[in-house]
């Protein structure tokens, strides 16, 4: 069976086709076929004006013609389309929507980031760690940031925060909004000891590549903390020449970094897992879910 996801989110949008394959125990196997991601950025738009202009939906129209010739060519079967901050946030989701479905098909749906969060936990990828350890996921995005904590084989909770790397270069996270996120998870994380992170988003994973670590080896808090220091001393230009990174990468994974370390202090979180997981992953989870409930 062939499933795809599109997530279009602040900063981009992905495509993400997958074949669901049982193995010998009758178990589901995800294999990706194909990841494609396209820089929108909707959310230099949203956040500074409150809706998406023309040529970004003239953008995001025909990312999604691309995106549907590729579902054709690979013959999949089931598709679910979610967007998230920036489109929650765009005055005019609704009117493009509609325009999305007349000139590509797609049906798009705006999810809540309490979702969202629900969502990336789907990977399920805490449940396969060490049971005595509690587990946070920090999912940073272009709008928001995503918090999961799992422990004792249970979801805790799990809580979306409108604090992005787009929001905070676009200077639209106020304190509260941080005093906000640190209450909460002071509140929900003083009970729980040995928590260790887990790190989902193009930025983390960046950094995981950056830092030459070898699959399923943590990244360290203070190999963070230097990258930061490194990487906010540079201009965008340096960082794309120094560190090769793509523009689009290179002006958000600042105050991606700030975010993830901000988190992690709060958290008393000294190390965190990266396992190359995002919302496409857990959305062909989710779809997976509700196509095999029916069949």
């Amino acid at each position: 069976m062939k499933l795809a996801v599109i997530d279009i989110g602040s900063n981009a949008a992905r495509l993400l086709i997958t074949e669901v394959i049982e193995n010998k125990k009758q178990q589901p196997v995800f294999n990706k076929l194909n990841l494609i991601r396209v820089p929108l950025r909707l959310g230099f738009d949203v956040f500074e004006t409150g809706i998406i202009s023309t040529q970004k939906i003239d953008m995001l129209i025909q990312t999604l013609k691309a995106f549907r010739h590729l579902l054709n060519a690979y013959q999949v079967a089931h598709i679910k389309a979610c967007a998230t901050s920036a489109m929650r946030d765009a005055k005019n989701a609704v009117d493009i929507i509609v325009k999305v479905k007349k000139e590509t098909g797609i049906n798009i749906e705006i999810i809540s980031g309490d979702t969202e969060s629900a969502i990336i936990y789907e990977s399920h990828i805490a449940e396969n760690l060490n049971p005595h350890h509690h587990y946070l996921y920090i999912d940073v995005g272009g709008g928001s940031t995503e918090l999961t904590l799992f422990g004792n084989q249970q979801l805790i909770f799990n809580q979306s925060f409108n604090i992005g790397t787009i929001r905070l270069l676009k200077n639209k996270v106020s304190e509260d909004c941080w005093n906000n996120m640190k209450l909460y998870v002071k509140q929900h994380i003083r009970k729980n000891n040995n928590i260790i992170g887990i790190g989902a988003g193009g930025n983390i994973n960046k950094l995981f590549s950056l830092s030459k670590k070898k699959e399923g080896k943590p990244l360290e808090l203070d190999m963070l903390k230097a990258y930061y220091k490194n990487l906010s001393s540079l201009t965008l230009p340096e960082r794309m020449k120094l560190y090769d990174l793509r523009e689009d990468r290179a002006d958000v994974i600042v105050p991606a970094l700030q975010i993830y370390l901000t988190v992690m202090r709060w958290a008393k979180i000294d190390k965190i897992y990266v396992p190359k997981i995002g919302l496409a992953d857990g959305l062909v989870q989710h779809l997976y879910n509700d196509v095999y409930s029916k069949m």
